[in-house]
């Protein structure tokens, strides 16, 4: 049953949708999380993402998008809320927000990942920036990728700076968080994908790596790199050549040089 509520004040519904913003407990607690802005809510909406409600300024002139959107029913629930407090939850300073969506989070299952015969994933293993994780959404949407895995005590995928990182890409690209390597190991085991992990000193360069069959690629934390465990497991690793006084890149664009050099050889 849909219905329409006003908020003018920071009641009890307004502080648990504020909680979404920073406190990764009750996000998750809660099944839900905060998404801003056009394209992100207009993805979430055409890849079936339930959206729990639509929050709209009360009050204010809507653009035509919001107004279709509010009138086309995808929403359980419809507040109209104060300006101000919508700018609160939209992060922003200048009250200009008109649009805030709460969309229900999607379990955390690796089935959502498809595994064709051209498969193309990749694994973030116990990344620590939000930003990061969005980013690499971005690139793996941008490239081809079927799925992001991100493993281990990790940041969370939905974080709003993930979130607004990905530019949307979080809802057109399956994002699974797994407690451990032998859960994708299980999940790998006969499918005949081969793990490749970017390293600074890797024994392959990478534009002599063959990324054209299923493969995994495999990006280590920010700070120490890839586990041990995921060392161990990896059938190749490979390096990026790289000039200039940097020695290393950041994950998320370590990841990305590798996904573009994945798709031009398979293309």
């Amino acid at each position: 049953m849909r219905t329409n509520q006003r908020i003018t004040s920071r009641n009890a519904r307004f502080q648990q949708w504020q909680a979404l913003l920073t406190n990764r407990t009750k996000r998750h607690r809660a099944g839900e999380f905060l998404v801003q802005g056009v394209r992100p809510i207009t993805l979430a909406v055409e890849h079936g993402w339930p959206v729990r409600a639509l929050l709209y300024a009360d009050g204010r002139r809507l653009s035509d998008w919001a107004r279709e959107l509010l009138a086309s029913g995808v929403a359980d629930e419809r507040v109209a809320m104060a300006p101000a407090l919508l700018a609160e939850l939209s992060e922003r300073e200048d009250a200009d927000a008109e649009l805030t969506a709460v969309v229900a989070m999607p379990d955390d299952d690796l089935s959502r990942i498809p595994v064709p015969d051209d498969f193309l994933g990749v694994l973030f293993d116990r990344p620590t920036s939000p930003g990061n994780i969005g980013s690499l959404l971005r690139s793996a949407d941008a490239f081809g990728a079927h799925g992001l895995i991100v493993t281990g005590h990790a940041a969370d995928v939905y974080d709003p700076k993930s979130v607004r990182a990905s530019t949307g890409s979080l809802f057109a690209l399956p994002a699974v968080r797994v407690p451990s390597p032998r859960t994708v190991t299980d999940w790998l085991h006969g499918s005949g994908v081969r793990t490749i992990a970017t390293d600074e000193h890797g024994t392959t360069d990478l534009f002599d790596a063959d990324l054209t069959g299923p493969v995994l690629l495999l990006v280590g934390n920010e700070t120490s790199g890839l586990a041990a465990t995921w060392r161990d497991h990896c059938d190749q690793t490979v390096r990026i050549p790289m000039q200039g006084t940097a020695t290393s890149l950041n994950a998320a664009n370590a990841a990305t040089a590798t996904l573009y050099e994945a798709l031009r050889q398979r293309r």
